[in-house]
C-alpha cells in the first residue's frame, strides 16, 4: 500500500485555497489507499510574509516548512513557474489545476500518475 503526504493550501470552509505561495493556511494530508487517514491545518501566513525580504528567503521558508512535514505532494489552484521549478528541484510531486472540496482533491493529487 503506498501512502501519500500531501500538501493543499485551504480555505475556511475546506474548500482548495486560491494560490499556493500566499496560502493564509494549509493543509498537510496523509493518504492511504485512495482515503485521508491524517489531516492537520497549518496557518502558516504565506500571504503576509510573501513579500517580506525576498523571493529566495520566501522559497527558503516555504521549502523549510515541507521538509519538516515530510510533504512528498503539493496541490494547487495554481502557482507561479519559479515556485514550481523549486518543488520540482525538491523532487516533490506538483498537482495544479485542483478546486473544489479540499480534501476530495488531496486524494485526487495522491492517485494521479
Amino acid at each position: 500500500m503506498t501512502a501519500w503526504v500531501v500538501c493543499i493550501p485551504v480555505t475556511a470552509d475546506g474548500r482548495v485555497g486560491h494560490g499556493w505561495g500566499r496560502a493564509e493556511r494549509v493543509a498537510v494530508a496523509r493518504v492511504e489507499a485512495g482515503a485521508i487517514v491524517g489531516w492537520t491545518e497549518h496557518d502558516v501566513r504565506w500571504d503576509l510574509l510573501h513579500d517580506q525580504g525576498t523571493e529566495g528567503g520566501h522559497h527558503a521558508r516555504v521549502a523549510r516548512f515541507l521538509q519538516d512535514n515530510g510533504v512528498q505532494v503539493v496541490a494547487a489552484e495554481h502557482m507561479g513557474p519559479p515556485m514550481v521549478r523549486m518543488l520540482d528541484g525538491m523532487g516533490l510531486r506538483v498537482r495544479l489545476g485542483m478546486a473544489g472540496d479540499a480534501r476530495t482533491a488531496a486524494v485526487v493529487a495522491a492517485r494521479l500518475d
